[in-house]
């Protein structure tokens, strides 16, 4: 009775979903939440102040205030980690930085990390914000992901001993 409804107009069905972007359930909007809240009331209140204080150089330092505010919160609300099949882009708080999936050695989710790190190649220890702890089993699902994608499309070779020439 059914056309197959999960395949797309190139027929590959939704195995692409695989790739869909890693980024915090809860944290992201609340983020961005604060940061609307930030730049908006500080700016309210600039504006509707009245009284001694409120003078031009203090309505423009409770703006400037608000919008610094928003651009941290936005900042903590942007950190992802964007896979493809080359690679993984991680998106953190004040860096961005490009892997290829054979860069990445381990993925390790402790129960003390509030997020995923990766163990790569070059000794290197990167935070990915974008899988958090917070987001409780959805992170660890957002995890088994992440070392499923590994598997697939690139892990990186165990270190051994040289090979006998």
């Amino acid at each position: 009775m059914g056309a197959d409804t999960s395949r797309s107009a190139t027929g590959h069905g939704r195995s692409d979903d695989r790739f869909r972007t890693f980024r915090g359930r809860f944290g992201t909007p609340t983020a961005y939440g604060l940061a609307l809240l930030s730049a908006g009331g500080c700016t309210f209140v600039a504006l509707a102040a009245t009284g001694d204080g409120a003078d031009t150089a203090n309505r423009i330092a409770i703006i400037v205030f608000g919008l610094l505010g928003a651009v941290i919160a936005w900042r903590f609300g942007a950190v992802r980690a964007i896979p493809d099949p080359t690679g993984l882009t991680v998106v953190n708080y004040a860096t961005t930085r490009r892997l290829a999936w054979a860069e990445i050695i381990t993925v390790r989710f402790g129960p003390n990390d509030p997020w995923v790190h990766l163990d790569l190649a070059d000794g290197d220890v990167l935070a990915v914000m974008g899988i958090q702890r917070a987001d409780g089993e959805h992170g660890m699902a957002e995890a088994r992901r992440l070392v499923a994608l590994i598997s697939e499309l690139g892990e990186a070779p165990e270190p051994g001993p040289p090979s006998p020439k």
